[in-house]
C-alpha cells in the first residue's frame, strides 16, 4: 500500500506546475536610519532569514532565487547557508530597480518552471499556507496577488497639499506579495517595462501594461512589509501573539 501511495503522489507531483520563488532583496532600506532592514534582528533572527524560512516551508515552492545587490551577494549567500533551507536556493545579482532585479532572477529560473512567485524579502510574516494558496490560484490565472481592503479614507492632492478628490474606498486595496505569474508573461512584462523606461511599483503593474488580467485574492493583514523601525516593533508583536496562540 505504501508503494502504491508513493506512486500516486509522484504522479500528482509531476502534474502540478513547477514554481520558482523569487525573493526581491536588493533594496536600499532608505527609511531604516542607515541600517539594512534585511539583516536587522526580528525576534532572534534576521528579517531575510525569517522570510526565507517561511518560503522554504511552502509545499508548492520548488526552488528559491534571491536577487540582491552586488555588494551583498556574499552576505546573503552566507545567510542562506545558515538558514538551513531544504529547497534549492541561489543568490543572483539584482539591478538598479526592482524590475531589473526580478527579471534577473526570472532569467535564472529552472527551465521547468511554469510559475514565478515574487515575494518581498522584507515580508517575513508570510505564512507558508498563504504562499501555497497563491501558487494554486496562479496556476489558473495569468497573475494573482494578495490584497487587503483599505480602511482609511484616501485623498488625492496636488503638490501644495490641496485635496483634489476622495476616491471610493470600497474599490481600493493594498496589494502585497507573494504575487504569482505565468513565467513567460512576467518575463515579457518586465522586459517591456524596462524597454519603455516605465517605472512600475509592483510586478502586477508590469503585467497590467500588457493588457493581461490581474486578479486579487484576500490577503493576510499580518503579512506586513518591514520598511521603518516601527514596522519591526509591530512584526515582533505579531510573532509573540502567534506564539501565544500556537499558530
Amino acid at each position: 500500500m505504501g508503494k502504491l501511495w508513493d506512486k500516486i503522489r509522484g504522479i500528482r507531483d509531476r502534474r502540478r506546475p513547477f514554481c520558482t520563488a523569487i525573493i526581491a532583496a536588493a533594496g536600499r532600506s532608505e527609511r531604516m536610519n542607515g541600517e539594512n532592514k534585511l539583516f536587522m534582528d526580528l525576534a532572534g533572527a534576521p528579517v531575510l532569514m525569517r522570510t526565507l524560512c517561511a518560503v522554504d516551508q511552502a509545499n508548492l515552492v520548488d526552488e528559491i532565487i534571491v536577487a540582491t545587490r552586488e555588494d551583498l551577494l556574499l552576505e546573503v549567500a552566507d545567510l542562506c547557508s545558515r538558514a538551513g533551507l531544504r529547497k534549492s536556493v541561489r543568490v543572483v545579482k539584482g539591478g538598479a530597480s526592482r524590475t531589473e532585479s526580478v527579471l534577473a532572477a526570472a532569467m535564472e529560473a529552472d527551465p521547468r518552471a511554469e510559475l514565478l512567485a515574487v515575494h518581498d524579502g522584507a515580508r517575513p510574516l508570510v505564512r507558508p499556507e498563504e504562499f501555497d494558496d497563491l501558487i494554486r490560484r496562479g496556476g489558473d490565472t495569468f497573475a494573482v496577488a494578495p490584497a487587503v481592503p483599505l480602511t482609511d479614507t484616501v485623498k488625492t492632492a496636488d503638490e501644495n497639499g490641496r485635496v483634489l478628490s476622495t476616491p471610493d474606498r470600497s474599490t481600493l486595496y493594498a496589494v502585497r506579495t507573494p504575487q504569482v505569474f505565468q513565467k513567460d508573461i512576467l518575463k515579457a512584462a518586465l522586459q517591456s517595462a524596462l524597454d519603455a523606461e516605465v517605472a512600475v511599483t509592483d510586478d502586477c503593474a508590469a503585467v497590467e501594461r500588457l493588457g493581461k488580467e490581474v486578479y486579487l485574492t484576500s490577503g493576510d493583514p499580518e503579512n506586513i512589509k518591514i520598511t521603518t523601525p516601527f514596522d519591526l516593533v509591530v512584526a515582533e508583536a505579531i510573532l509573540k501573539q502567534r506564539e501565544r496562540e500556537g499558530r
